[in-house]
């Protein structure tokens, strides 16, 4: 599924505010040249990371997958990377559910999505087959935790292009899960007392890929 413009503008601002962040925490690096995440943190085995300028350079969305899963190491590499990210107050208010790709309460929140929006059978479903799903949930009455859960998913989505996989960021489902259903989707996925869906991120190998979107610098920077 895609999101509308009007979302995809708002996640568009997240991801800025989330790449800043990270812009900001690599100009405290002692060299530009070292690895993204320190093995000894990010997961067993994992000694050579793509350097961070360069995931933030060939990251792009991926809307394809195999079958192969993830192993324990990745996602808890991922989850890692996404509770390492900066909050407001350092509230670490950002929760984090794991879906495995089968999963029917996926299949549920599709459903929802396509009745919402008088789709019949698409395609793909809104994670194009992904064999992980991860949603992040935000505290309901915090009003930096939408920006906080942009910030931990841009985290997670580099952190999976450093380990050569690849990601989508999703927003689509927002009205599936924040609807007239919100209080029993909630209940199944077990989120916090008080918490709503904030975003999610699909994970998974690349069965296809695509090239970095183009920008116009010179369009969309003010010096002042």
């Amino acid at each position: 599924g895609q999101c509308t413009a009007g979302k995809e503008k708002f996640l568009s601002f997240l991801y800025t505010i989330s790449a800043f962040c990270i812009m900001i925490t690599l100009m405290g690096a002692d060299s530009h040249e070292g690895p993204m995440f320190c093995p000894r943190m990010w997961g067993k085995g994992e000694s050579k990371m793509m350097n961070a300028l360069d995931a933030i350079r060939s990251r792009s969305s991926t809307r394809g997958y195999t079958p192969e899963p993830l192993t324990q190491d990745q996602l808890e590499t991922l989850l890692h990377a996404g509770l390492q990210a900066p909050t407001a107050t350092n509230r670490q208010e950002i929760h984090f559910t794991v879906l495995e790709g089968g999963s029917p309460i996926l299949r549920e929140i599709e459903e929802e999505k396509n009745s919402l929006r008088g789709q019949v059978s698409p395609e793909h479903n809104f994670y194009y087959e992904a064999p992980a799903v991860i949603i992040l949930s935000m505290e309901r009455d915090f009003r930096w935790s939408l920006v906080d859960a942009g910030i931990a998913v841009e985290n997670m989505a580099l952190a999976a292009e450093a380990l050569g996989l690849g990601s989508l960021i999703i927003g689509c489902i927002r009205d599936a899960l924040l609807g007239e259903k919100r209080e029993y989707f909630s209940g199944l996925l077990k989120l916090p007392k008080d918490y709503d869906f904030a975003i999610a991120i699909a994970v998974g190998h690349k069965a296809v890929t695509k090239e970095p979107h183009a920008y116009d610098m010179g369009g969309r920077v003010t010096y002042l």
